[in-house]
């Protein structure tokens, strides 16, 4: 984890990419990199990122989001900002992008830069609670279409399964348990286990590497 300088986050609706994003940042920052995590989302007009402002500017880390965020304007419009992810070089980039294949053409802007530098994750996040990718079959149809409108191919895995306040250790070794089957299917290799703090516990950590979430809620991003 985090020796990308641009991670890129994608997955299906209701995979929690934005939650495991914002983490994923602050961690980052908590390392000392300078960070910024980029909304990308230009499908849907709610931007979830936004909901999460004052924590990550309390943190450090840089909000790069569509003017339109939080408001009733439903415009695809991007923030002039989101071309430094790519043209600047001394930040680190943490991107949510919008869900499914429609969401990821919003790379379609940036992949050419993107391989060119070479020097990025782009993560499935993956929850097999949710009934989009409750089988291995219809997780890796999802994959595909998302990796064709991006322009880009995953390079790894995000085991994010959870059931909200109802998770717990069974939830987070089953998903994992569906992950190393796609990582089977796929050859990508599982980067890490999304476990909210409040439940981790030495078994768990066993299991893989791990990403504390901070039991934090927004809206229902769990």
């Amino acid at each position: 984890m985090f020796d990308k300088r641009v991670t890129l986050f994608m997955g299906h609706y209701g995979s929690g990419k934005t939650f495991v994003a914002v983490n994923y940042a602050i961690a980052m920052k908590k390392l000392g990199k300078t960070v910024s995590i980029y909304d990308l989302d230009i499908v849907n007009p709610y931007f979830r990122t936004v909901d999460a402002e004052k924590l990550l500017e309390k943190e450090g880390v840089e909000l790069v989001v569509s003017p339109f965020a939080e408001t009733n304007v439903d415009i695809p419009a991007m923030n002039a900002k989101s071309y430094q992810m790519v043209a600047d070089k001394t930040r680190y980039a943490v991107a949510d992008i919008g869900g499914d294949d429609r969401g990821a053409l919003a790379l379609g802007r940036f992949y050419e830069q993107l391989k060119q530098e070479g020097n990025y994750d782009a993560l499935w996040v993956v929850n097999n609670l949710r009934p989009e990718t409750r089988t291995i079959e219809d997780a890796i149809e999802i994959k595909k279409e998302i990796e064709y409108s991006a322009k880009l191919n995953f390079t790894g895995i995000v085991n994010n399964a959870n059931l909200g306040d109802q998770t717990d250790d069974n939830t987070i070794i089953k998903g994992l348990e569906f992950c190393e089957k796609l990582s089977k299917e796929t050859g990508l290799p599982i980067k890490f286990t999304s476990i909210r703090r409040d439940l981790i516990n030495e078994k768990l950590l066993k299991l893989s590497k791990t990403l504390p979430i901070d039991p934090i809620k927004y809206g229902d991003w769990l």
